[in-house]
């Protein structure tokens, strides 16, 4: 038989005390009414971001995503020129040629680089137009940068565009111009 547990000086004390809380951690200091805004990044060019060389934003654009095939090249043409006359831009002969022609030069680089997809990416701001051509290659190489350097000699080689540049990125390569309406 079990025999009855002795009293001692301090019996046991059921439940075991639990430790109290943690206390709140401070709140973060108020902003101070005095201290000047933190200052915004310029909307109107084009801004380079951690990720991705060209960000077009605040401004209207459209994009098409298409297959990455030799017919791409022609519908992105189609599209783009009839997306500027959307926009009510009336461009003269020389300038829709222009424009047709940087689109096919960008086009045909990102379905070379062999991608699954091409999209085309269409904004505009003050008279300016941007158009990107992403090629959707998963693979990263590092060759690719150094590819578009011919593309990009024969992009500038049109009289209206003002800028082009290229970039690789986890989703593909993205190459670009700006083109003045």
């Amino acid at each position: 038989m079990a025999q009855p547990v002795e009293a001692g000086p301090t019996p046991p004390s059921y439940p075991p005390k639990t430790p109290p809380p943690p206390k709140k951690p401070p709140n973060p200091p108020r902003p101070n009414p005095q201290d000047p805004p933190a200052p915004k990044p310029p909307t109107s060019q084009v801004m380079p971001t951690a990720r991705r060389g060209v960000g077009m934003v605040n401004r209207r654009g459209a994009n098409w995503s298409l297959e990455s095939a030799p017919w791409a090249a022609g519908k992105a043409r189609t599209a783009v020129v009839g997306q500027l006359g959307k926009w009510r831009y009336r461009l003269a002969s020389d300038t829709v040629t222009a424009v047709e022609a940087v689109t096919t030069l960008l086009v045909e680089a990102a379905v070379a680089d062999g991608g699954t997809k091409v999209s085309v990416h269409l904004s505009d701001q003050d008279g300016q137009a941007c158009i990107l051509a992403l090629s959707h290659h998963t693979a990263l190489t590092t060759g690719l940068d150094d590819a578009g350097g011919d593309v990009l000699h024969r992009i500038t080689a049109h009289q209206p565009v003002t800028g082009c540049g290229t970039d690789t990125g986890p989703d593909g390569r993205r190459i670009w111009a700006v083109i003045t309406l």
